[in-house]
């Protein structure tokens, strides 16, 4: 059996249809160690992209792009980017930190008790330029980010550009965030 026909078929059991006098192990061989296959599990990713949407990405790409050619280190300058990533903020103890010199007699034997998930990870607003980080924004426990809050962090970042980078206001800046709903909310795109 060729490599074409093995490429068209979608699985070893559809190879053995095709040829039944071939064992599975004689297949198995030769689409391993000679056709050098191999599985390759789906990678998963938050969303499939329309053909609109990577349109949209390559145009904003082409217009950076051009930008650059323009102005170059100019514009990467002004260049402000950022995103809120999970902060895990405890360091457990291992087992071997936490065991305890016992006699086997003893009645009580030591706990560890388990951490939920919120207890462990605080939700933290970052921003920085080609200089370095400009913003730390920790969100408080038990709320999310909304347009509201984010505009918040908006005029701390705005404060903090202030007073870590002088002139970039003037010479301006391009923020440049993901698509989340706070980020391309009437209400932060008014502020911008």
């Amino acid at each position: 059996m060729g490599e074409q026909m093995f490429m068209k078929l979608r699985s070893q059991g559809e190879v053995y249809e095709k040829c039944p006098e071939v064992s599975r192990a004689l297949v198995y061989q030769i689409v391993t160690k000679y056709l050098q296959y191999r599985k390759i599990c789906a990678r998963w990713v938050p969303r499939m992209l329309t053909d609109a949407h990577k349109a949209v990405r390559m145009g904003a790409a082409l217009m950076f792009l051009e930008r650059y050619e323009r102005d170059g280190n100019v514009f990467l300058d002004q260049i402000v980017t950022g995103d809120e990533p999970w902060i895990s903020h405890n360091t457990p103890t291992t087992k071997l930190q936490s065991m305890e010199w016992r006699h086997s007699q003893s009645p009580n034997k030591p706990h560890k008790f388990k951490q939920t998930a919120s207890d462990r990870k605080l939700m933290a607003t970052v921003f920085w330029d080609r200089q370095g980080v400009l913003l730390v924004d920790f969100m408080p426990r038990n709320t999310t980010i909304n347009a509201e809050a984010y505009c918040a962090t908006l005029r701390r970042l705005r404060k903090a550009i202030q007073n870590r980078r002088r002139g970039k206001h003037s010479r301006g800046i391009v923020l440049i965030n993901d698509n989340a709903r706070p980020h391309t909310a009437r209400l932060t795109q008014t502020y911008n």
